[in-house]
């Protein structure tokens, strides 16, 4: 109805297929249409990778009738985990018609929508497919819809041993996604594993990583009754409205996500609580981090306890909202917590324009300074 999610590289559409199980497997308790899906209820997927190794995973989508066939694009010689590989593409005629396919695949999605509000970007921002197409695909379809959103969901690789590349890559996919994108949602491997430890206390699969994930998204994106029609349809706005709420500035539009959740009705205070604790407070040299805006979205809110408790003030201090921002704080609430496990379930996704990300651009671009400094792997690029 809404938006068209567009998986690129091995990260994006595992990551991609993980969501597409949990919106298609969650037994919900409303009865309206997926909001990622079009007319005919066929959801509004379109999944590209330079290897067909992981996009063989999609095809159980496509034997449902979930997924079309035309929309599942593969190439056939990978793109060496290079940025600039997967930017300009391979020699081949048939790696160089990979953008052109995906490029047609998302008009015509975008054409059998209600509403075209934009694109949703899964990648991740150190392979060659998910950054280097990735972007690509970010500068041309800005230019096919001027008009439309688009929204990044980004996955930053571990610190280091993911790639020998991964900070090249980082860099120039976050500088391509900067001038092009209305909102980046990062998330971090290393916060995934973490978090994921600290839950479960037991090993971990990349699987369970995604799974992380994809939970803080569906938080997130997923229909709540505060952006619902009266008649009770959902428009699919929540991507976009996302982008509002937190990005006050255009120039800044990279986005930190934490989110608590309990099994029982457990107070809105405590849940803040938990969110607060995921979120870094100070930076390396001891400075407080602030955050220009947030947004708080609460599931499983029956008794309008949320509005009504002081949660939303005490996140405005836990995230040192900004004073020049009058109305730092935004929220949603939604009676059912359809991601729970059970009706008494509640969950907390807090979204916020948090200036921790600077850690990151400090960290990438010493270390691609240093390699840039030495001519480390500079010959990949030529």
């Amino acid at each position: 109805m809404s938006a068209v999610i567009l998986q690129v590289g091995q990260c994006g559409n595992q990551l991609g297929l993980e969501w597409w199980r949990l919106i298609t497997n969650k037994p919900s308790r409303r009865k309206k249409r997926c909001p990622f899906s079009s007319r005919n209820g066929q959801l509004s997927a379109v999944c590209v990778d330079t290897e067909p190794k992981v996009l063989r995973q999609a095809q159980e989508f496509v034997k449902n009738n979930k997924f079309r066939q035309s929309n599942i694009i593969e190439g056939k010689g990978g793109r060496g985990g290079n940025w600039a590989f997967g930017y300009h593409g391979g020699p081949a005629k048939c790696e160089t018609g990979l953008l052109d396919q995906t490029m047609e695949a998302v008009r015509q999605e975008a054409e059998r929508q209600d509403y075209y509000g934009g694109t949703v970007l899964f990648h991740s921002l150190s392979g060659g497919t998910g950054s280097g197409l990735g972007s690509m695909l970010c500068e041309k379809i800005r230019d096919a819809f001027p008009t439309s959103h688009f929204l990044s969901v980004s996955v930053v690789p571990h610190q280091s041993g993911e790639s020998p590349l991964q900070h090249y890559n980082t860099l120039l996919s976050l500088s391509s996604l900067h001038g092009c994108a209305d909102g980046v949602l990062l998330f971090y491997n290393d916060q995934a594993l973490s978090r994921r430890r600290l839950s479960t206390r037991s090993s971990d699969t990349l699987s369970d990583m995604n799974s992380n994930i994809v939970s803080s998204l569906a938080g997130l994106l997923l229909p709540v009754q505060s952006l619902t029609t009266r008649s009770g349809w959902s428009l699919g706005s929540e991507p976009w409205e996302l982008i509002r709420s937190v990005c006050p500035v255009p120039s800044a539009k990279l986005l930190y996500t934490t989110q608590n959740s309990s099994s029982e009705r457990l107070h809105w205070d405590s849940l803040v609580g938990g969110t607060l604790q995921s979120l870094p407070q100070l930076s390396p040299v001891g400075k407080h981090y602030s955050s220009r805006a947030l947004l708080a979205v609460a599931r499983g809110d029956e008794d309008v306890s949320f509005i009504s408790s002081k949660v939303l003030q005490r996140l405005k201090q836990g995230h040192g909202c900004v004073q020049w921002n009058p109305f730092p704080v935004d929220h949603w609430t939604d009676p059912l917590n359809d991601l729970g496990d059970s009706p008494s379930s509640r969950l907390l996704t807090v979204c916020s324009n948090h200036s921790s990300v600077s850690g990151l651009l400090n960290r990438v671009l010493q270390h691609s300074t240093e390699m840039l400094r030495a001519r480390v792997y500079l010959h990949w690029y030529q």
